[in-house]
């Protein structure tokens, strides 16, 4: 480990951190270009065979960034997406922004440092940045704006240069060291342990704009929610985010094991979709309303009413139900499609019960700094339910590849273990431990072990 890495994990000063050299290189999970064509027809795209940790060389430092040294990451399905070189490899977004030239240029190397989550302790600034400080403890918007643009001053996410950091960009979180540009960056919640703050940004942040922001579909008190995959990353901070705002969430899982664990966020209604014949496959049109007729009529014999709105991240094999299932009037809002992107539904159901389709897409940086507020104030607790090191990457990718975890799976890099990074020891003690990790595996060691000492450094 280099001499800074090692400063920040003592708690060094921001004065100490100045005087510690940048290393010239770093620890990374990293995709190579020479892989991309590594699974060809074969089925199963297993991304512990493309997915590497080694070490990378350091980039230089734009006026607008920080360089963080990160603590914790966690995994998103966009990991998995990258290290499958699906839709297509993402060494095609590299080469397209490096075309810009200037600091853009550094993107398009033959290696991609992956991750959209980050919490971590800034240990460098740009020249530019005016309103952050070496030793600042840090999460990590997955938003990557360029703030020259018009569009961006009326919506982060409008702007033509929108991308995704660690998956449109270079120098993502599942490292030691980070790249982002000051406007990704929200204060840490002090409350929380590094893993646990990592766990937020990006499912977070995403769930926040698709249902409460201006954007989104808006939801008030009363509003019945039907989220699919509740207990996934998305699915789990939605529910949370429908409770906070005094509406019902209805959750759908795939197994009683998740159905024990979405009782834990204390979901209004839980359905799993075996019981009522849903299944795993994409339905047809015709197959889609029976299916929908079925799910509406366990929605109604539980809270009486068809829901306001359904939450699908889902894609293929729950759209067509999504838009059948929801109210006259009613808003569809959707974010993704983990089992495929061709959407097929009967447009009547549409446009006769003047229905609603929105397209969300990850959050501006108010957005995140609103999601970030309602943890800090413990209204919105971590989804994390189990953390790797960073040299397992392959293995925690891998199950969220299979659909095999529950929340988020989060990764270590520079924090030697769990349970690190609390700055207000007293906060996290009148919340509880247990409250602010819901979806835990109990097989695994406890997120709060061994204890952090109460201290202010980044291990306390």
């Amino acid at each position: 480990m280099d001499a800074l890495a090692e400063a920040v994990l003592a708690g060094a000063s921001p004065d100490e951190l100045m005087r510690e050299d940048v290393p010239g290189e770093y620890l990374a999970a990293y995709l190579h270009a020479d892989d991309t064509r590594m699974f060809g027809d074969i089925p199963d795209k297993d991304v512990r065979r493309s997915l590497r940790v080694g070490r990378v060389p350091m980039p230089e430092l734009a006026p607008d960034e920080a360089l963080v040294a990160v603590m914790a990451s966690s995994v998103n399905y966009n990991t998995v997406w990258s290290a499958t070189f699906e839709p297509l490899p993402t060494f095609d977004f590299l080469r397209r922004f490096g075309r810009q030239g200037g600091y853009a240029a550094r993107h398009d190397r033959p290696h991609h440092v992956l991750g959209s989550d980050g919490a971590g302790v800034i240990v460098r600034v740009g020249t530019g940045v005016r309103h952050w400080r070496v030793g600042d403890h840090v999460v990590v918007s997955p938003s990557y704006v360029d703030d020259q643009e018009p569009a961006t001053h009326a919506d982060g996410m409008l702007g033509a240069e929108q991308r995704v950091w660690g998956f449109e960009t270079n120098f993502g979180g599942l490292a030691h060291y980070a790249v982002v540009r000051v406007n990704q960056l929200v204060p840490k919640p002090t409350h929380l342990s590094w893993e646990e703050a990592a766990s937020v940004p990006l499912c977070g942040s995403t769930a926040y704009r698709m249902l409460v922001g201006d954007r989104g579909a808006r939801i008030k008190q009363g509003d019945i929610v039907l989220i699919w995959g509740a207990t996934g990353g998305l699915g789990a901070y939605a529910v949370q985010l429908v409770k906070a705002g005094g509406g019902i969430p209805v959750g759908v899982v795939s197994s009683e094991e998740k159905a024990r664990a979405l009782r834990r966020l204390d979901c209004d209604v839980v359905i799993n979709r075996n019981d009522i014949g849903l299944g795993h496959r994409v339905p047809t049109p015709d197959e889609a309303i029976a299916l929908g007729k079925q799910l509406g009529r366990r929605i109604r014999a539980e809270v009486g009413e068809d829901p306001h709105v359904v939450f699908d991240y889902i894609g293929a094999a729950t759209f067509g139900i999504s838009v059948f299932v929801v109210r006259k009037g009613g808003t569809v809002i959707t974010c993704g499609s983990s089992t495929g992107y061709q959407h097929q539904y009967d447009n009547r159901y549409l446009w006769m019960h003047l229905k609603r389709i929105i397209g969300s897409h990850a959050a501006n940086w108010q957005e995140l700094q609103e999601c970030n507020r309602l943890v800090q104030l413990g209204k919105l607790v971590p989804a994390l339910s189990t953390v790797f090191p960073l040299d397992e990457i392959g293995e925690a990718a891998r199950l969220v590849q299979n659909n095999g975890h529950t929340g988020k799976v989060g990764v270590l890099c520079l924090a030697p273990h769990t349970g690190l990074g609390v700055t207000d020891p007293a906060l996290r003690a009148r919340f509880g431990t247990d409250r602010l990790t819901p979806l835990w595996d109990p097989s695994r060691p406890s997120p709060s072990s061994p204890p952090a000492p109460a201290v202010s450094g980044p291990t306390g």
